[in-house]
């Protein structure tokens, strides 16, 4: 069967959801910081001695696109609506940007460090949105440019710091589609788990459900019904009690409400009492009238409770009863007396007839019933069923389940597995966010080494002392980065080998750059190994704790830091030009290494998530299935036990007559069967066919089974209709019979000689009359009846269809 609870499938699943959500988190606070720091570090700079900056300006501009982005962090849990967040990240990049011309010497570093953080975040944050990511992305490319341009006029922008900002932007965005994709992936293994082990768990509570149905059918209406079957030579006095708690054991079933029966059947049940107690009831029922169930046994025990107040309270012995079928299927059903009479209002509230039993039963079920009577002009009592299941869309009533409540309160089989954490799903989950990390790492480190840092080494190999170094720095970079490729690109994790060579060789080439390259211009344009280190190393590191990862930048930071120092201690223009390049660039990417360290708690929340979304749909799922199931076997149920127990248990039906305990008989053999339909046989046809044989040599009778033929493959809708005559003659029969089971290569008959101990159809429940008649209800089922004096012969067959025959065996 299809899923009918899961989510839709283009829907993302709990790690995609929470890796979203820590995402945006994360570059709203990476962004604050980052401007925060390198904001501090330019007002600094700004008013160092020999700047020309404005330190007021610049720090009245920084502080409010500081204040526009602090705004952003503030409601991270409540977020704002899309038009004010956009507008606030707008006015960040727009405030950034014009804050170049008042910060002098170094502003250029210190605006592009801040909006080149902000347009990778902005890929981040706008994640479900990324055409409002690249068009804020645009917007910082443009305040760059305006900014260069009002700090120099006249001069023309350079092209090199917005190729770099696009270049970023552009693998921001891209390693975001990585790592989300590989969440993507995880969530939809895991729910492809998930709905296999949601299939076994349901087959079992349906299992499970099944069998405690038929032990309640056994212990109760089976157990009755046979015993009435047996004969009338005992006392009966127990019986209406008996008869009445099983109808209220089927009744409590869930599902049993939803079924069908025949109100005027019921109707014709209602006892009219004993005696001096007895009311002789004028019936004029429009029939049939069939309506569910619930509401059936609702009106019938409220007709009956009316009746009982008639014989009680009224004076009189006659009362009226009439049933008919509205418009638009509505079913009335009307009770009036010509009695004495009384006041409804005055009914004391502590007394239950009438309030419990009529009314407040049908407002159980969805129904209504109203009571009209004056003294001396007798009562009237109207019971109206609307003819639909109620309106789902009705409001829910103060204090009422929600439907999830009410799923859980079900009382239905807990799923299995979802009480320990699930370590399975957040290995699983860890392991591909880290995975999709380390791709977008190297991603990163290759595009950067091969789109920036090698224009940079080309440009300036004058500046190297010795050139050659820095080229086989390089080189050796590139071999890192494709024994990291070789491994990621064919889904294998790095070995330590692989991993430790790589950080040594890493950490070697930092330790090259660094000394051979003149203090001066460390972090400078002309260095292009001090911002594509980190990304080597992380993915690399990706998948170890992050104190590693930190401990690496930490070293890479102190061999530049012991260059610089070396050569005499730094003015504080420098130094402010150090520490906004080490933020921005080695801040950056540690930022990013602690994201990654936080994967395993992201796991571990999504795993949570996804256990009680799963916990949750199987639940709904078993609801539904075993309601189906209910419906299914209460079909034939409410059709013909529940009239028997209902005349059985009110004494409309005498153990004493003949022709009741035949029916007894037929529906106890019928139920013997229904147990039996789920036994793991090799032949299920003659299982259930001896289980009704069984029941019929209980009371006497000498019964005689014979097959012939190779048995094969029936359906249990088909079995059903065979089975079912056969049943009903059994279940009529007194002396002996004779059950034969013909198999040929396309057919298959079951026939039954015995005799009608009930005088043809007579006695006999509509349904059953017409089963003895010889009518099957599947039309793929021929049922031919032959009598002869008080012997009767039943043959039920069926063929199979072509393209079963073409399977069959020969």
């Amino acid at each position: 069967m299809k899923e009918t609870a899961a989510a839709p499938t283009d829907a993302p699943g709990a790690g995609e959801r929470l890796l979203i959500l820590t995402l945006e988190r994360y570059g709203v606070w990476l962004r604050f910081t980052v401007a925060g720091v390198c904001g501090t570090l330019g007002v600094l700079s700004a008013g160092s001695a020999g700047s020309a900056g404005s330190p007021l300006a610049a720090t009245c501009l920084l502080a409010s696109a500081l204040l526009a982005c602090g705004v952003r962090v503030r409601p991270l849990r409540r977020p704002l609506r899309l038009a004010p967040r956009w507008a606030l990240d707008a006015a960040f990049v727009l405030l950034t940007g014009l804050s170049q011309p008042v910060l002098g010497d170094g502003a250029d570093l210190t605006v592009e460090a801040i909006i080149g953080i902000g347009v990778i975040t902005f890929q981040h944050e706008w994640a479900t949105r990324p055409a409002a990511g690249l068009a804020l992305a645009g917007l910082g490319a443009a305040a760059c440019a305006l900014g260069d341009v009002l700090s120099s006029p006249g001069h023309v922008p350079e092209p090199a710091p917005l190729v770099r900002m696009v270049i970023e932007v552009s693998l921001s965005r891209a390693a975001h589609v990585i790592v989300r994709s590989r969440a993507r992936a995880a969530d939809r293994s895991a729910a492809s788990r998930a709905a296999s082990r949601r299939e076994a768990d349901v087959a079992a509570a349906r299992r499970a459900t099944e069998r405690e149905y038929l032990a309640t059918l056994h212990d109760t209406a089976a157990a009755t019904l046979l015993m009435v079957s047996q004969g009338d030579g005992r006392d009966w006095s127990w019986l209406p009690l008996r008869a009445r708690q099983d109808l209220e054991a089927l009744s409590a079933l869930p599902g049993f409400e939803t079924e069908n029966v025949d109100l005027a059947a019921l109707l014709g049940c209602v006892p009219e009492g004993e005696g001096r107690a007895r009311v002789r009831l004028e019936s004029r029922v429009d029939g049939p009238l069939t309506i569910p169930s619930g509401p059936g046994l609702a009106i019938f025990n409220g007709v009956r409770e009316a009746v009982t107040n008639v014989a009680r309270h009224a004076g009189v012995r006659e009362a009226k009863l009439r049933a008919w079928a509205e418009d638009g299927g509505v079913v009335v059903v009307e009770l009036s007396d010509a009695g004495r009479g009384f006041v409804p209002e005055s009914v004391p509230a502590r007394r239950r007839g009438l309030s419990g039993s009529v009314v407040g039963r049908m407002h159980a079920v969805g129904g209504s019933a109203s009571i009209t009577s004056r003294p001396g002009a007798g009562t009237r009592v109207r019971w109206r069923w609307p003819g639909r299941p109620r309106d789902l869309r009705t409001p829910r009533l103060p204090g009422a389940p929600r439907p999830r409540e009410a799923v859980r309160a079900a009382g239905l089989p807990r799923p299995s597995g979802t009480g320990a954490r699930p370590t399975a799903v957040v290995r699983f989950l860890r392991g591909q966010l880290l995975y999709g990390a380390q791709l977008a790492a190297l991603l990163i480190g290759l595009v950067a080494q091969f789109g920036v840092s090698l224009r940079q080494l080309t440009a300036h190999q004058d500046v190297y002392r010795p050139a050659w170094a820095q080229t086989a720095a390089f080189v050796c970079l590139v071999a890192v980065g494709a024994a990291g490729a070789l491994h990621l690109l064919r889904g294998r994790k790095l070995t330590p080998t692989v991993r430790w060579w790589g950080v040594g060789t890493v950490l070697a080439v930092s330790a090259v750059c660094a000394f051979t390259l003149a203090p001066e211009r460390l972090a400078g344009p002309q260095d292009w190994a001090f911002g594509l280190i980190g990304w080597h190393a992380l993915f690399l590191l990706a998948d170890q704790p992050v104190r590693l990862f930190a401990a690496f930048l930490g070293a890479h930071v102190a061999l530049n830091m012991l260059v610089v120092l070396l050569s005499g201690a730094p003015t504080v223009a420098r130094s402010a030009a150090m520490g906004i390049a080490t933020v921005s660039v080695i801040g950056f990417q540690l930022s990013v290494g602690v994201l990654i360290g936080l994967f395993q708690g992201m796991a571990s929340a999504a795993g949570d998530e996804a256990a009680r979304e799963e916990e949750l749909r199987t639940r709904e799922r078993l609801h539904e299935e075993t309601q189906r199931d209910h419906r299914e076997r209460y079909r034939a149920l409410t059709a013909t036990t529940v009239p028997l127990l209902v005349g059985l248990g009110h004494g409309v039906l005498s153990p004493h007559d003949e022709a009741v305990r035949l029916r007894c008989g037929v529906e106890a053999a019928r139920l013997r069967r229904l147990f039996a339909e789920g036994d793991a046989v090799s032949d299920p046809l003659l299982n259930e066919l001896r289980a009704c044989v069984e029941v019929t040599e209980h009371q006497g009778v000498t019964v005689s089974l014979a097959v012939r033929g190779r048995p094969g493959e029936v359906p249990v809708e088909v079995r059903r209709e065979l089975v079912d005559p056969v049943a009903v003659v059994l279940g009529r029969t007194r002396s002996t019979a004779r059950v034969t089971v013909v198999w040929t290569s396309r057919a298959v008959h079951v026939s039954v000689v015995g005799e009608d101990g009930a005088d043809g159809a007579h006695g006999c429940d509509p349904e059953e009359a017409a089963r003895a008649r010889g009518r099957a209800r599947n039309a793929d089922v021929s049922v031919v009846r032959t009598t002869r004096g008080s012997d009767v012969w039943v043959t039920a067959g069926w063929q199979r269809p072509a393209r079963v025959r073409e399977l069959a065996p020969t």
